[in-house]
């Protein structure tokens, strides 16, 4: 285990000033290179405490930046268009960096590592994923994925797609069975 202090609030492991103990490999792949923490040791400690009154300032105006960006973009919904199956399964899947590059295009400009993606998305239909504007502050972002826009419209509108095309497909079934039966009345005379 490495000690580390954290340099800004990092989910599931701190606040910012805490010391915390991480494995090897999560400090030197993740914490250390992202700037999101620093070895614990005498030069480094002495350093963030003479920093710390600057260091949370400008934690502060950063998170109050993330809040204003945040209620400006309420309510932010994207749609990405993609090839389906018939049942709604996605040929591939949506990524975080498909989710942020539609953001920048809706005009929130966000990287791939601020979308929160439990998992990547594999079927159409409206998800709700967190893009994390700043440590502390994230916001809901829908994304409509949809094999056409006018799917996408209508899933926007709370309309099941797949409940119209279930409805489609037995009405085209009916009058196939009403034409058989027709011509099968017509093959007995």
């Amino acid at each position: 285990m490495i000690e580390l202090i954290l340099m800004q609030r990092v989910d599931k492991l701190g606040q910012m000033g805490e010391l915390v103990k991480v494995r090897p490999g999560y400090a030197r792949n993740f914490l250390l290179p992202s700037g999101k923490a620093i070895r614990a040791n005498k030069e480094n400690l002495a350093r963030f405490e003479r920093e710390r009154v600057q260091l949370e300032a400008l934690n502060i105006k950063r998170r109050e930046e993330a809040e204003r960006v945040g209620e400006r973009v309420a309510g932010l919904s994207v749609t990405i268009i993609r090839q389906a199956g018939e049942s709604g399964a996605l040929y591939g899947s949506v990524s975080t960096r498909d989710i942020a590059e539609k953001c920048s295009e809706a005009g929130l400009t966000v990287t791939r590592d601020q979308v929160l993606l439990p998992h990547a998305i594999k079927s159409v239909g409206v998800t709700t994923v967190q893009v994390a504007l700043h440590p502390e502050v994230s916001i809901p972002v829908a994304v409509n994925v949809a094999r056409s826009v006018e799917e996408a419209e209508k899933q926007a509108r709370g309309e099941r797609v797949e409940a119209e095309d279930e409805a489609e497909a037995a009405s085209l079934e009916a009058e196939l069975a009403a034409e058989l039966a027709a011509g099968q009345a017509d093959a007995d005379h």
